[in-house]
C-alpha cells in the first residue's frame, strides 16, 4: 500500500514532462513558420534564412570541435613527503593528573600531529600526594604516527597537554593485544608446560630476554629505577628481567608474580 502513492507521483511527473515537451515543440514550429512567413515576403528574406542556417551549422561544428579538446586539470595540491607512506607504531607512556577533560586534551595533541590512537591503558599509581609530579595515573598509548614525525616534537606536545615523564619507544603489532587477555593465555600455557615460564614472561613483559639467577646474586645497580625486576620462582631460582628503555609498572609486576605463581602451582622445576 505504501508504494502506490510513489508510483502515482512518478506517473504524474512523467505526463507533465511530456506535456511540456510537446508544448515546446508546438511553440518552436509556430515561431519557425511565423519567421518564414514574415521574411519570405521580403527581398532579403530567403538570403537571411540561408545565412542564419549556415551560421547555425558553423556554430554547431565549432562547439563539437571545442568539446573534443582535453580539459585542463586543476593543479595538484601540494602533498607532504610523508603522505601515503606507511605509518610508524610507537608506545607512549606518561604520568598525568586525572582531571576532567585531560584525556581529551592529550588526544587533541596526538590529532594535531597526525597520530592515530590504537590502544590505551590507564593504570592508577596511587595518591597524587606521593607519586612523582603529583600525578595519580599512568597512561600508556599505542599510536600510529607519520614516519617523519620528530619524537621530540611529539614529547613536547604531550608535555604541553599535561603529560609528565613522557617516554616513547617503538611498538609492535602484538602490543595491541589486550594485556588481560594475554595474561590469561600465557597462564594457560605455563600451566600446561611450566618449563615455558621464561618464554611466557618475556612475552608478557615485552622484553627480548629473561635470565635465570640464584638467590643472592648481585644485580647491576647502575640501571634506572624500576627497569630491573627479580621474581622468585622457587628457593633455588629467580628470574631476572631487564627493560632499560621503559620502567616496569606495579600492574606489570603483579601480572608477572601471578604468572610465576601459576607455574609454581604446576610444580615448576627449574633446570640445574
Amino acid at each position: 500500500m505504501s508504494d502506490a502513492p510513489k508510483v502515482m507521483n512518478g506517473n504524474q511527473r512523467s505526463w507533465r514532462r511530456e506535456i511540456v515537451e510537446l508544448a515546446a515543440l508546438f511553440l518552436a514550429v509556430g515561431l519557425a513558420h511565423l519567421l518564414a512567413t514574415l521574411l519570405g515576403h521580403q527581398e532579403p528574406g530567403p538570403v537571411l534564412m540561408v545565412g542564419l542556417g549556415a551560421a547555425l551549422i558553423v556554430g554547431a561544428a565549432i562547439h563539437k570541435r571545442l568539446g573534443r579538446r582535453p580539459r585542463r586539470t586543476a593543479p595538484a595540491l601540494p602533498v607532504e613527503d610523508d603522505a601515503g607512506s606507511a605509518m610508524v607504531l610507537w608506545r607512549v607512556r606518561m604520568r598525568v593528573v586525572e582531571r576532567p577533560g585531560r584525556l581529551a586534551t592529550v588526544a587533541g595533541a596526538f590529532g594535531r600531529l597526525g597520530c592515530n590512537i590504537l590502544a590505551l591503558h590507564i593504570a592508577p599509581t596511587g595518591s597524587s600526594a606521593i607519586t612523582p609530579a603529583g600525578c595519580d595515573a599512568l597512561d600508556e598509548f599505542v599510536i600510529e604516527a607519520p614516519p617523519g614525525l620528530v619524537l621530540d616534537v611529539l614529547a613536547g606536545a604531550l608535555t604541553e597537554a599535561g603529560g609528565h615523564d613522557v617516554v616513547i619507544v617503538p611498538a609492535q603489532v602484538k602490543d595491541l593485544t589486550d594485556p588481560g587477555v594475554q595474561a590469561l593465555v600465557l597462564a594457560q600455557r605455563v600451566s600446561a608446560d611450566p618449563d615455558r615460564l621464561p618464554e611466557a614472561m618475556a612475552e608478557l613483559l615485552r622484553v627480548s630476554r629473561v635470565e635465570w639467577r640464584r638467590p643472592g646474586d648481585t644485580v647491576d645497580e647502575g640501571a634506572k629505577l624500576n627497569t630491573t625486576m627479580v621474581i622468585s620462582v622457587n628457593p633455588d631460582r629467580a628470574l631476572l628481567i631487564r627493560r632499560p628503555e621503559l620502567p616496569f609498572t606495579p600492574t606489570e609486576a603483579a601480572r608477572a608474580a601471578a604468572l610465576t605463581a601459576t607455574a609454581r602451582q604446576a610444580r615448576y622445576s627449574a633446570p640445574d
